[in-house]
């Protein structure tokens, strides 16, 4: 409302200059009818300079034949094919009024306001400069009544229409724009009463941005006129251009009508960024001739290509003189079909009978450089006119001709839309339309639709047409000259092209900041501002990533299990890997497994068969064979170790090594701790000969179990803390596939049995003195040496290395085997090799057993001897005479079968005694003591027991 209230108060001044200068005011055309359609055309060239002449009229430039005069023309015979149409507004006449605008805005309001004046106050002859067809039509006008204005059409420039609009809306008087382009005029809050038949710029910024990113071209300048078209026009490219990787390197504005050294600047200012070598220009025609100019005195021909927008159109006035410039340069042109039966009308005109157009005889003396009238000004400097001067056969059409109809056309059809509705069938001007509704027209105009040359003319909600476009290239012909050929077109977001393009003396054209990257770097963008997306320095990717699928400006780590292809364009999925039976790792796995199976069925079977024998019995068979079921067991678990990563071979990988080595350990643990026993019994002062507990096979069985019992309960414990499940491992080159043990996962199962190990090492070591009759324990602690070897090197091999499946496979088979090889070997090779000594003959100790006992041991063994003589000294004899009975003697074979008897024999002499005490005479055991040390007081004794030739 407050740019209404401003406005309003400049008409009102404006009135009072008109006023003022009545009798000066400019001509124009008027042909009258029942209602009047208003006609602001370019039929002069703006102003070069603001003079005031003639009291407060503007003096306009020269005249325009292509863009004033013709449209003009066309207005007319416009007019007189819809006066003759039947169908359309029958009994209605339509009249116009045309007002020359001079592409200026000062003067298209100056005669917007006189149009204004006289559709708000009609009277008959109100304007004394109006042009009628003959004198006699003349003085009947003066006495008619004239029409109402309906609305206006033009003016031709976007940044007049604007100022024209804030004037005819404040009367509710519609205006059709038939050239002016401006997005803002779609503005219906601003612009209620505006409509036009030509698209908005919004839809030229598109086809310009669309051929700019067909070409590749992401980095280019732009410059616009300095009023509203350039700047609306601009300002819709680079809106649309920051939505995509188009940069606008430099910008200017500059006026059409500015001074040289303007123009000059503005090339100079877009000649800084040597990489930009796009221009796009929203400008109109003599802003793009005023830039080819000053490219050509700055001598850079071939240094820019000029993309321009429908204000350069195929305009010749533009390039004329400066073709070599403009070489190679594009331009859109606006959808504009050719106005067919134009041509011949208005060739026919002749100056001297073309009276309704009151320019048209200026146009002609400036065209055919001749005068009318040789008596008036400077004309006797030229030929004499004879009217029958023509015009080329190759005459150029105005481009905008068709749109010049449409506008008009768009009137009529709305004013017909509208009588039928008001008048109910009935013909001509109705008493509802006498007194004429502008905004109820503007309602009926939005919602015209009618055909034309094939194309539809309706409007939007906006009162935009929809877009469509013709692509021109200015192109050199064969014959040397120049003219701009139509290469494309857009039509509703659709780029296509039909000929090929020229580009001047280049065959390509590059106009990018920064050359695309190779595969696999991404854009390192160093500028800042609206170009940083368009400048770059391209970087490698890092060797686990890839360039961003939708950002090319940075990477990304390729997700868990995959990697980058070679070119690091996309992330590959790696192959899964997992240890197969096909393995060779595995393959030898399997074979030491095999092989531990067969020699542990092998000894269990030969075990058996010998069940009974001296060896056999001698080894606690019971806890033999469970030594050999965990022997199996360790073998067996190799095979859910090496097996596919599941939920059920993660369990018996967890479970089934520690149970084997529980059952092996725990029975040689039985075992060394029976033999440990017997001997911290015998190192008693005075030893008891009360028979000892768990002493019996049966104890030694249910302590194993026992042993092995708490082996299962922590396994079994640890599946329910940690679930067994199968888990994907991902490295650089692989995804490997294995169990989800954790460290501790595999720990504490084990700690158990390594603590079962300990304590077989300890009481091998404890009882590696016995006899060597007992020579079980020295293999036991052999075996457990190098189970402890084999185990300290598997924790730091296991956890530091990547082959965890073989190494746990191999430290188990290992285990096994070298227990079988320590305790079993010896014996099968009695069994099988020497059976000859698997009696209980080859079972006795040796004729002289060394034992070293302390001097207190020996002085309470001698005291407790039943012997008469003394064998405390250091060299005596004790000799066992053999009864005299004539019995046979008592075999009895000190073996290693009775390991424990022998031991109690050995440390206690009177049980010997009390052995041999009934029997013959033929067999005398002798007793020897001597000291070990030359020493007073030696307390080590050497005792010496010499057993009969003849065994018992």
């Amino acid at each position: 409302m407050e740019i209404h209230f401003y406005v309003v108060i400049f008409i009102i001044f404006l009135l009072i200059i008109i006023n003022e200068g009545n009798d000066d005011q400019q001509i124009s055309a008027f042909l009258n009818g029942d209602f009047i359609i208003g006609a602001l055309l370019p039929i002069h060239h703006q102003p070069s300079l603001i003079n005031k002449i003639s009291g407060h009229i503007i003096k306009c430039g020269s005249i325009r034949e292509n863009y004033g005069i013709q449209r003009v023309e066309t207005a007319f015979q416009t007019i007189d094919k819809i006066n003759s149409d039947p169908n359309l507004l029958p009994n209605i006449t339509l009249g116009i009024e045309i007002r020359d605008e001079c592409w200026y805005a000062p003067v298209a309001l100056q005669q917007s306001i006189e149009l204004i004046r006289d559709a708000v106050k009609p009277h008959p002859g109100t304007s004394t400069n109006v042009c009628y067809i003959n004198q006699t039509e003349m003085k009947s006008k003066f006495t008619e009544q004239r029409g109402p204005l309906i609305g206006v059409i033009g003016p031709g420039s976007s940044s007049v229409a604007l100022q024209v609009q804030n004037l005819l809306q404040l009367f509710h008087i519609p205006q059709v724009g038939y050239s002016a382009t401006s997005k803002d005029l779609s503005d219906k809050s601003r612009f209620n009463y505006f409509l036009r038949v030509v698209p908005s710029d919004f839809y030229q910024a598109q086809v310009i941005l669309d051929i700019v990113r067909n070409y590749g071209w992401t980095y280019v300048s732009a410059v616009n006129t300095n009023e509203n078209y350039g700047q609306s026009g601009i300002q819709a490219f680079r809106e649309l251009a920051e939505q995509t990787e188009v940069c606008i390197a430099r910008e200017f504005s500059v006026l059409s009508n500015d001074k040289e050294e303007i123009f000059e600047k503005a090339i100079k200012t877009l000649d800084q960024d040597k990489q930009a070598v796009v221009v796009v220009c929203f400008c109109e025609g003599f802003t793009v001739r005023g830039l080819l100019e000053a490219t050509k005195r700055l001598n850079m021909t071939n240094r820019f290509l000029f993309i321009g927008s429908d204000g350069w159109a195929d305009r010749s006035d533009v390039t004329e003189g400066n073709e070599e410039i403009a070489w190679g340069s594009i331009s859109i042109r606006i959808h504009s079909p050719i106005v067919k039966d134009f041509k011949n009308y208005y060739l026919k005109l002749n100056p001297h009978k073309n009276l309704r157009n009151p320019w048209f005889k200026e146009m002609w003396e400036d065209f055919f450089h001749c005068s009318l009238n040789k008596q008036i000004g400077n004309d006797k400097l030229k030929e004499k006119c004879t009217g029958k001067e023509r015009f080329p056969k190759n005459h150029r059409q105005d481009a905008k001709l068709s749109f010049v109809v449409k506008a008009i056309y768009s009137l009529a059809h709305g004013l017909h839309n509208m009588q039928k509705d008001l008048c109910q069938g009935a013909l001509g001007v109705c008493p509802k339309l006498q007194s004429f509704n502008g905004s109820l027209f503007k309602s009926y105009l939005m919602n015209v639709s009618f055909e034309y040359e094939n194309d539809t003319v309706q409007f939007d909600e906006n009162g935009d047409p929809p877009g469509k476009y013709v692509i021109l290239n200015y192109q050199r012909k064969m014959n040397d000259t120049y003219d701009y050929v139509e290469i494309g077109n857009w039509h509703n977001g659709t780029l296509m092209w039909h000929k090929e393009i020229q580009f001047g003396n280049r065959t390509e054209v590059s106009s990018v900041c920064s050359m695309p990257c190779k595969v696999g770097h991404y854009k390192n963008v160093q500028q800042s501002g609206k170009e940083k997306k368009c400048c770059w320095a391209c970087s490698r990717c890092g060797n686990d990533e890839v360039v961003h699928p939708y950002d090319n400006t940075r990477c990304e780590k390729c997700l868990n299990g995959s990697a980058p292809n070679t070119n690091q364009t996309d992330c590959i999925k790696l192959p899964i890997v997992y240890t197969k039976w096909s393995d060779a790792e595995a393959i030898i796995a399997m074979t030491f497994s095999i092989i531990g199976l067969i020699t542990t069925i092998s000894s269990f079977v030969v075990f058996l068969k010998h069940n009974d024998t001296p060896v056999v019995k001698s080894s606690t068979r019971e806890l033999s064979y469970i030594i050999l079921i965990g022997m199996g067991l360790a073998y067996a678990s190799v095979y859910s170790i090496l097996a596919k990563p599941s939920m059920i071979s993660c369990a018996l990988e967890r479970t089934l090594p520690g149970l084997s080595f529980a059952m092996i350990y725990a029975a040689l643990l039985t075992k060394t701790n029976r033999i440990a026993r017997i001997l911290a019994g015998s190192k008693k002062k005075f030893p008891s000969s009360r028979k000892r507990m768990f002493m019996s096979t049966t104890s030694q069985v249910v302590i194993t179990c026992i042993l092995i019992g708490i082996e299962i309960v922590v396994s079994t414990w640890m599946l329910f803390y940690e679930l067994p499940d199968s888990q994907f491992s991902y490295e650089k080159t692989k995804t490997v596939l294995e169990c989800n043990t954790s460290p501790k996962g595999v720990l504490v199962p084990l700690i158990y049995d390594f603590l079962l190990i300990f304590f077989c090492t300890l009481y091998a070591l404890k009882t590696r003195n016995v006899p060597e009759n007992f020579n079980e324990a020295k293999f036991i602690g052999f075996a457990m040496y190098t189970t402890c070897v084999i185990w300290v090197a598997f924790v730091p091999i296991y956890f530091g290395s990547n082959s965890k499946v073989i190494t746990f496979s191999m430290c188990v088979t290992l285990s096994a085997m070298v227990t079988w090889a320590f305790l079993f070997v010896p014996k099968l090779y009695i069994i099988i090799l020497r059976p000859e000594r698997n009696n209980r003959s080859f079972f006795t100790t040796s004729k002289t057993i060394r034992c070293h006992i302390g001097s207190r041991v020996a002085s309470a063994l001698s005291e407790k001897s039943s012997i008469s003589n003394s064998w405390r000294d250091e060299h005596s004899t004790t000799t066992f005479k053999e009864n005299s009975n004539d019995e046979g003697p008592d075999k009895r074979t000190l073996s290693c079968q009775t390991e424990v008897e022998l031991l109690q024999v050995l440390l206690n002499p009177k049980m010997l005694l009390e052995s041999y005490g009934n029997r013959t005479q033929r067999l005398t055991p002798r007793i020897t003591e001597r000291n070990c040390c030359q020493t007073e007081n030696c307390e080590l004794k050497n005792i010496t027991i010499t057993l009969p030739d003849q065994a018992l």
